[in-house]
């Protein structure tokens, strides 16, 4: 007993082990204080008496085992659970804010989840057959489209969906040509008194 005791304190002493301590009670402290931003998470902790980010910690890790194993058939409800919940909780937190670039967020990364649930509502027998895990790839896809260090629905937002949505405006506009004669040039709109006004819904979007 007593030896067993001193291999423990030996390993708990060494510098790599007190190192890597370290560096964990930072992340820690980081997500806890990230974590406090939210009221109902700290209500939440008034009540249970556990810290935010073990909670946290915990319900992820618990999510990530009954995903990955899809145990109970869970993975598929989880996995949609992480999608929708959550942002929309942040969502509702971004509009009653005053900042407008938690807005953009949240807007875009609506537009990129619900195109993606889209394509996958078309092909989800095929992905599942094909795909071993898919949901837990989902997930992991998800966290980073939502997680403001990555923003990820921001990426593929600049990247995938604007190139495409832009292509088909303008293969639009190719096949109806000029042939409106009430359409104006961009910078204004048509004004049945013989003038043009400005548009003041014109404006420049940039992520």
């Amino acid at each position: 007993m007593a030896q067993s005791q001193q291999i423990k304190q030996n390993f708990l002493n060494h510098p790599y082990v007190q190192q890597a301590n370290k560096v964990v009670s930072g992340q820690v402290s980081s997500l806890d204080a990230e974590l406090n931003k939210y009221p109902v998470l700290r209500d939440l902790e008034t009540r249970t008496k556990v810290p935010k980010a073990y909670g946290v910690l915990g319900l992820a890790a618990s999510s990530v085992v009954l995903i990955f194993f899809n145990m109970f058939g869970l993975a598929a409800p989880i996995s949609n659970l992480i999608g929708w919940a959550l942002p929309a909780y942040l969502s509702v937190q971004a509009i009653e804010s005053p900042s407008q670039n938690d807005d953009k967020q949240w807007l875009t990364y609506w537009v990129v989840f619900g195109l993606l649930n889209l394509a996958e509502s078309f092909a989800i027998r095929p992905i599942l057959y094909w795909v071993p895990m898919y949901f837990v790839f989902k997930t992991l896809a998800i966290i980073w489209l939502m997680l403001p260090a990555t923003r990820g629905a921001e990426v593929l937002y600049i990247n995938v969906v604007r190139p495409a949505l832009g292509n088909v405006k303008a293969r639009a506009q190719r096949e109806t040509g000029s042939t409106n004669p009430f359409q104006k040039d961009s910078g204004s709109s048509f004004n049945p008194a013989g003038t043009t006004a400005t548009s003041s819904f014109e404006h420049d979007k940039t992520l």
